[in-house]
């Protein structure tokens, strides 16, 4: 009867809990309806100017990388004429603005699947700080008050790096993917005809995959306080991190030197970025540790 009891209690309160979560999750769900219904009707913005424009010769990095390409070009020549030496750059590495191509529908579905996915990954992307907000109210009636204060700025602190890496991802590694798979050539018998969804799938998993890489830190200072990380063991395993680094680094990146430097350099400061947050989540955690101590030795 005791056994029979305790099962009921313990449904009983995680139909409790859920009832309680349902309001946030219908709230959170809400939002992403609302702002995928508005990219919806933005179908030119979203699609024409956002989703294909990395591939054009007027995107930001597209001109920043041609802009680089020269400027190397013509101090490289500089140095030639000062000190009678032949250096080079090879320009056409930085020449990711010749991306002239079109893309094809192969389905007769497909452009509108299209539309409706770049609507719900909009509305996804950018409610998810509503949606983490709500569900940190969910978790607060249950967090003490030094719990609270120490986790009230993660919506923040999770939407800031996640925003970045998603930025980081299509400023960066998407315009050099795109370049290098289209300018790519197994044979000159072969022409590229790219299907629209696999330009899509280009776009969002790079964006989001670097999105997700960039939550490094914040990663780190929660194993951290939670005791299963400390700052040693990560500058212990600096030269290890460097190694998985450079591989997730290659996966996400064109194989080139070139792409794989403008990526690892964020990845390792990002590294960098975790041991100090360790170092200073240790030092807090000390603080705290003393400060109890000291209380409880006077309170006897």
């Amino acid at each position: 009867m005791e056994k029979h009891d305790r099962a009921t209690d313990t449904e009983m309160e995680f139909w409790e809990h859920f009832a309680a979560l349902r309001p946030h999750l219908v709230r959170g769900a809400a939002a992403v309806v609302v702002i995928g219904v508005a990219a919806f009707l933005l179908k030119g913005f979203l699609i024409d100017t956002v989703l294909f424009g990395p591939k054009s010769a007027g995107f930001p990095t597209n001109r920043l990388l041609l802009w680089m390409g020269y400027a190397m070009q013509s101090a490289c020549e500089w140095i030639n004429s000062w000190s009678g030496l032949s250096l080079a750059v090879n320009t056409d590495a930085f020449d990711v603005a010749n991306l002239d191509f079109r893309v094809i529908n192969t389905s007769l579905a497909g452009q509108f699947n299209l539309h409706m996915k770049v609507s719900f990954v909009t509305g996804l992307v950018l409610a998810m700080p509503y949606v983490l907000w709500e569900f940190w109210r969910f978790v607060k009636p249950a967090l003490t008050e030094r719990e609270i204060a120490a986790t009230h700025r993660f919506v923040f602190w999770v939407s800031t790096f996640f925003f970045v890496g998603l930025l980081f991802g299509y400023f960066v590694i998407v315009p050099l993917s795109v370049s290098f798979f289209i300018n790519y050539q197994a044979s000159s018998s072969i022409v590229n005809m790219i299907d629209v969804g696999q330009y899509l799938s280009t776009v969002m998993v790079a964006s989001v995959a670097s999105a997700l890489v960039f939550q490094l830190p914040l990663v780190v200072y929660f194993l951290t306080r939670m005791g299963l990380v400390s700052s040693a063991f990560l500058r212990r395993y600096r030269r290890h991190a460097f190694v998985v680094l450079l591989v997730i680094a290659a996966i996400i990146t064109p194989p080139d030197i070139f792409s794989l430097v403008l990526v690892i350099i964020p990845l390792y400061w990002l590294y960098e970025l975790s041991i100090r947050l360790a170092e200073r989540t240790e030092r807090k955690s000390a603080a705290a540790a003393a400060e109890t101590t000291a209380v409880s030795s006077h309170e006897n």
